[in-house]
């Protein structure tokens, strides 16, 4: 199969952080008498994609690079869609709370800042409410204001426009797999590629490139050169939400970003 199964969630480490106070005062949900209430299902170690945020009735959608990833190790990470965060994070039943974050500092024109002012701000609140439900997280403030998220899927191998990153090609270099035709396809940053291609066990396995015969400045056919370096040989891959890596025997890694 061209997409990887997913490793198992390591659902007891998500258990240990979610499970609230003393065992002997037993595990109480939602409506079942007063105290806290715990999250149904876990919601650490899994990253997050930020839908929408509504501030005072008025729903801003999230661009797509807006997440957010909450560590077992009482950590948060994620993107508020242009700058990137990090904080404290603390599950207790089923409030979460963000605290010390700290982002970086970039003004970004592709990206609307008004969303990322009221998603920042709403995050920031000291107790959020989180309910889970069909891999959709919802964090709702006192006063009413909402973060809806969902469960962010790794990209599949076939099908998806895979955007070189290492080594630098600025850009140019991308593959794209085709499961029905077992082959990959695309440009290695100065010259087109086409290449049988296997993938079973986790592992890729490329066969001798057709390429055309164009040349460029000396930096793309360096990288290129490096590149086609893939061919002809079996690689280990992996899928990390959107990045794709593939490690060839010595430890030499090449890395592409999914577009779109």
């Amino acid at each position: 199969m061209y997409r990887q199964k997913k490793q198992q969630r390591m659902t007891l480490m998500a258990v240990a952080v979610l499970v609230p106070l003393a065992a002997a005062c037993g595990s109480e949900r939602a409506g079942a008498g007063s105290g806290t209430a715990d999250v149904d299902e876990p919601v650490t170690g899994i990253r997050w994609s930020v839908d929408s945020v509504t501030v005072d009735g008025t729903t801003h959608r999230a661009p797509g690079s807006a997440h957010v990833t909450l560590g077992d190790n009482g950590r948060a990470e994620g993107s508020y869609g242009c700058n990137t965060f990090s904080a404290k994070a603390a599950v207790d039943g089923d409030r979460i709370s963000l605290s010390d974050a700290a982002s970086t500092e970039m003004a970004c024109d592709d990206q609307p800042m008004d969303f990322e002012r009221a998603l920042s701000r709403t995050l920031a609140d000291s107790a959020l409410k989180a309910d889970v439900k069909d891999d959709r997280l919802t964090l709702t403030t006192d006063t009413g204001d909402t973060v809806r998220l969902s469960e962010a899927k790794d990209a599949p191998l076939a099908g998806t426009k895979w955007t070189v990153t290492t080594p630098a090609t600025d850009s140019r270099a991308h593959l794209t797999f085709d499961e029905k035709k077992g082959t990959v396809s695309g440009s290695l940053g100065c010259n087109q590629v086409n290449a049988e291609a296997t993938v079973r066990d986790g592992h890729i396995t490329l066969g001798v490139p057709s390429m055309t015969r164009m040349m460029c400045e000396d930096s793309l056919m360096d990288s290129e050169k490096a590149l086609t370096k893939l061919f002809d040989a079996t690689h280990a891959y992996s899928i990390d939400h959107r990045t794709l890596t593939l490690t060839s025997e010595n430890g030499t890694e090449v890395r592409a970003v999914a577009e779109g």
